[in-house]
C-alpha cells in the first residue's frame, strides 16, 4: 500500500470515529493526539526495556503494545499532516532522501569504519 492510499484509510476511520464521538479534530486536536501516541509509545518503550512497571503484562504483550503505538504513531502523523496539507512523500524526498548518494550505504563501510 502506498502513503497516499495508507493516509486516505487512516483519515477516513478517523473521521468515522470522530463523528461517533463527537470530536473536534482540530489544529490541536491533531498535533495533540500525536503527542499523546508519542508518550504511548514512550511507555511502551520504557516497559519493554524494564525502566517502568509492566502492569502484569507478558513480555509478549509488551512488545505487541509496543508494535501498536509504533503504528498509531505513524498514523496520526499521517493524519496531521494530511490536515495541514504537507505532502509527506516530497517532504521525504526533499530532507530525506537528497543524502542518499551522499550517504554509504552499509555495503560501503568497511569492517573497521563500523
Amino acid at each position: 500500500m502506498d502513503i497516499k492510499t495508507l493516509t486516505d484509510e487512516v483519515e477516513h476511520i478517523s473521521r468515522v470515529y470522530a463523528s461517533r464521538f463527537e470530536i473536534n479534530r482540530d489544529d490541536t486536536w491533531f498535533l495533540l493526539k500525536l503527542q499523546e501516541e508519542v508518550g504511548e509509545l514512550t511507555q511502551a518503550h520504557l516497559m519493554r526495556t524494564g525502566q517502568a512497571r509492566t502492569k502484569g503484562m507478558t513480555a509478549q504483550e509488551i512488545d505487541e503494545a509496543f508494535r501498536s503505538e509504533a503504528a498509531d504513531v505513524l498514523a496520526h502523523t499521517l493524519l496531521l499532516a494530511q490536515h495541514h496539507g504537507i505532502d509527506l512523500e516530497a517532504e521525504i524526498e526533499r530532507k530525506w532522501l537528497v543524502w542518499r548518494d551522499a550517504s554509504p550505504r552499509p555495503s560501503d563501510v568497511l569492517p573497521h569504519e563500523q
